[in-house]
């Protein structure tokens, strides 16, 4: 992961987590947190997939969760001063993109599939199965985080932008 948007990943990872909490015990939770990290880490390098993007995005900031917390219907009065640090680097369109990626397998597999030219890939080994393959533990441990009814007001805020960017990526191969 790259460290100029680990911040980036983490904060969407923490918010899609609080947004569409686990209902089971330990095992669930981090099930459903490497779904959501794997999400967030595959949207955000498509995103800002080179190093001068991700360096762009650490120096100038994301944008928060306002919009997201709002769409959501979180309480903002009740955001303390300690989240209200977190809240502040995370990425609307990286959560978004997140969204879409976790409740379409067709979209995880293309979204993955263009991480092929991606400057933050490089010279790794991906293995990105919680999110593209779930098997039936996953589905259970993430029932709220992959619903497409629930996390339709946030993926649908940016998806066109996502399959736009994905067929691009598809036919630049070409």
């Amino acid at each position: 992961m790259s460290a100029d948007i680990s911040s980036v990943i983490a904060s969407t990872t923490q918010w899609l987590l609080r947004s569409y909490p686990v209902t089971g015990g330990a095992l669930d939770a981090a099930r459903a947190q490497a779904q959501a990290q794997q999400a967030a880490t595959v949207a955000a390098w498509l995103r800002y997939p080179t190093e001068a993007d991700a360096a762009l995005v650490a120096l100038v900031g994301p944008g928060g969760s306002g919009r997201l917390d709002w769409l959501t219907g979180a309480d903002a009065s009740a955001v303390g001063e300690d989240e209200e640090a977190w809240r502040s680097w995370v990425d609307e369109v990286v959560a978004s993109w997140a969204a879409c990626l976790l409740t379409s397998p067709g979209l995880a597999d293309a979204a993955v599939s263009a991480l092929g030219g991606c400057e933050h890939a490089a010279g790794l080994s991906l293995d990105f199965r919680r999110l593209t393959r779930p098997d039936d533990h996953d589905r259970g441990a993430a029932a709220l985080l992959r619903h497409p009814d629930l996390l339709a007001p946030v993926a649908d805020l940016h998806r066109s932008a996502l399959v736009r960017h994905l067929q691009g990526d598809l036919l630049g191969r070409v």
